[in-house]
């Protein structure tokens, strides 16, 4: 009996009540019973408290029923060997002549480096030129440039043959070590180098027509609201948990052979989304966004889909048995309308595998297996036609769809804009894989025909410094600055699993004030409560005709009450609404009425409200780690770099602003 009148004291009530957030109900609890139903198939006992439902998945594309053994926890393999790791083609010697006296050139003409750097990129142009001649042997080399700079304790594991010691002979084979992907890549991996300036910019032909001036004439609201979807960064484990929390057959003491910290069967702040926690929130959306019945105009999803599993755990068949899982279960059970996705660093293996088509790789592009894959299951579940898909098989996944309401979504694969192995080779060129200049072209396609644009990816432009890089990022930055306020109506991130925005300004942020503001980009909070956060997810009010946001909504999950969950199947966790972004952060912006959108001069003005009341910022924080009780208060110097960074719409411009 006491056991549930905790509950009482934990759970909310159940009644359906109006309230502030425009939605009739405010908080729902799932029911603690696995839906069994969901599936037709289980290798286990799917009501067992125990242990995660293993549901029998089958592949609509290759047509093949995954085994139990992929994800079993009791069978996670060491090292998986089954996927094949290409090399590139040993050197002739035409080409090691060629390129050594190219990288002797390089080293003698860059004045940036220090003694460390030197020592750096030296032992780099070593790796170089045996990865050139001798490529078999580069994962052994790797491995031992792994202990020379202590970068892992685990270095064999890490960097051996079936694992990242191919994907560095590949780049450091292509790479221009003397130059500046030698220097990116021991500052960032190595931390030896200074980090370099951005690169400057030369867009001389790179826009087919001057921004219009004047712009054209706004388009007029229809006051008819579309009801959107937002969710990001699921990380569905369906082995329970990852990233060192003890709660896997093959995570235990030493010392006695036992599992320690097992997690609670919905998770806990270490843990990936289970399959109880999955089916609990997609049970919880549809109620508290009152679209049961109606579903949603459509949905987003900013990447990662996959667990953070280690390397040598992960395969293609992984990858795409958690494909498989998610967008089925997003087309099941929410009712969202189209869904237009985007894949996420940890989508194709992880940040580190995800290459241009002109990287002199084995095959044109060794990485087409999963973009095919993919955008199979996004035809497969009917939410973009063959055209569309045929342009995404070409173009890593990113796409660009035009609406018959007058929307057009641009999709694009951050993943090559980021922090990635294969990022690093040809690092002056800003747009190596072409994506880019394809968003270009798609934009001015847009401003001919009077379009409105939503542009959506994982990895964000800007905010920080850690993961997007900066030369691509400054490009975005200029493609953004032409195409808005006119063209581009929102941008939308996932990434960082927290809830943030940043702000794109004129002429790459000269001038910061609210005139000057041109486009905001939403960052949608996490469904995984990894690194200390709750679960949570966003739905926004849109006008039909701007496609100009008029208002959003959120709700959260309280991750630190699962543990009481375990020991019974009556209750579930309880997601509840959590804030309205315009009455939380609108309340002293004057001159705005109801009829105004949440643009980017709108959230200007709330950096201003933040500079004359701090107390915002600590709402802020609060919210941005969706109100976990692991969150850190944000105070003095914290609070200036919120501000400058929530301005900050580019690598470079967060660099240069707000330091590191």
């Amino acid at each position: 009996m006491a056991f549930f009148i905790l509950f009482a004291l934990l759970l909310p009530s159940l009644t359906v009540a109006a309230s502030s957030s425009g939605f009739p109900t405010t908080a729902f609890t799932a029911n603690g019973r696995f839906p069994t139903s969901i599936y037709s198939e289980y290798y286990n006992n799917p009501t067992a408290t125990s242990a995660q439902p293993q549901p029998v998945i089958s592949d609509p594309v290759t047509h093949e029923i995954y085994p139990h053994e992929l994800t079993n926890p009791d069978t996670i393999p060491t090292d998986d060997k089954k996927d094949p790791h290409p090399l590139p083609a040993p050197a002739s010697s035409a080409k090691l002549l060629q390129s050594a006296i190219a990288q002797l050139n390089s080293i003698a003409n860059n004045t940036l480096f220090d003694s460390g750097c030197a020592r750096c990129v030296a032992s780099l142009e070593v790796a170089k030129f045996l990865f050139l001649a001798a490529p078999k042997e580069g994962p052994a080399l790797a491995v031992e440039l792994c202990n020379l700079f202590d970068l892992s304790a685990t270095c064999e594991a890490i960097y051996g043959p079936d694992d990242m010691g191919n994907v560095l002979t590949q780049v450091m084979a292509e790479a221009d070590i003397g130059g500046l992907d030698g220097q990116m890549l021991c500052q960032q991996f190595f931390s030896l180098c200074p980090l370099p300036p951005t690169t400057p910019l030369d867009l001389t032909g790179w826009f087919a027509k001057p921004k219009p001036n004047p712009l054209p004439p706004p388009k007029k609201p229809s006051g008819k609201r579309l009801k959107v979807l937002h969710l990001s960064d699921f990380h569905i484990d369906p082995t329970s948990c990852t990233t060192g929390l003890c709660c896997r057959a093959n995570n235990f003491n030493t010392s006695s052979d036992h599992v320690i910290f097992p997690a609670p069967r919905y998770g806990s702040y270490l843990c990936d989304t289970s399959y109880a926690l999955a089916l609990a929130a997609l049970e919880a959306i549809p109620v508290l966004a009152d679209t049961k019945d109606a579903g949603f105009d459509f949905m987003l999803y900013t990447g990662d889909l996959v667990s953070h599993d280690s390397e040598n755990e992960l395969s293609r068949e992984y990858v795409e048995y958690t494909e498989v899982v998610l967008y089925d279960l997003f087309k099941r059970t929410l009712l969202s309308g189209p869904v237009y996705a985007t894949l996420g660093n940890h989508d194709s293996y992880n940040s580190a595998q995800t290459s241009p088509n002109s990287f002199d790789a084995p095959g044109p592009n060794q990485f087409s297996w999963n973009y095919d894959h993919v955008t199979a299951l996004w035809e497969d579940e009917g939410w973009l036609d063959e055209s569309v898909i045929q342009d995404a098989k070409t173009h890593y996944a990113a796409y660009s769809v035009q609406r018959s309401d007058g929307l057009r979504v641009i999709s694009l694969n951050t993943n090559l804009c980021k922090v990635n192995y294969y990022n690093f080779v040809n690092m002056t060129n800003p747009d190596v894989s072409g994506m880019l200049r394809m968003l270009t072209d798609e934009l001015q396609e847009a401003e001919d025909a009077g379009e409105r644009v939503w542009i959506i990816g994982h990895v964000l432009s800007g905010w920080d410094t850690g993961n997007p890089l900066q030369n691509p990022t400054n490009l975005f930055y200029q493609i953004v600055d032409r195409f808005s306020p006119h063209v581009i109506a929102n941008i939308f991130w996932g990434h960082t699993h927290e809830d943030q925005f940043t702000i794109f300004y004129a002429d790459n942020a000269t001038v910061i004030n609210a005139e000057t503001a041109l486009a905001v980009a939403w960052i949608a909070p996490s469904i995984t409560p990894l690194t200390n956060m709750n679960s949570g997810f966003r739905v926004y009010e849109v006008d039909s005709a701007t496609f100009d946001i008029m208002d959003a909504y959120t709700w959260f999950s309280d991750v630190n009450t699962y543990p009481a969950l375990d020991s019974q199947i009556r209750f579930g966790p309880t997601f509840e609404f959590e804030y309205n972004t315009r009455e939380t952060y609108g309340k002293n912006i004057t001159g705005w009425t109801d009829s105004d959108p949440l643009n980017a001069t709108w959230w200007h003005l709330v950096t201003e409200a933040m500079e004359r009341d701090n107390s915002l910022v600590t709402t802020f924080n609060d919210l941005q780690f969706k109100k976990s009780i692991k969150t850190a208060p944000c105070t003095g110097a914290c609070i200036t770099l919120d501000i400058c960074s929530m301005r900050s719409g580019s690598a470079s411009i967060a660099r240069q602003n707000c330091g590191s």
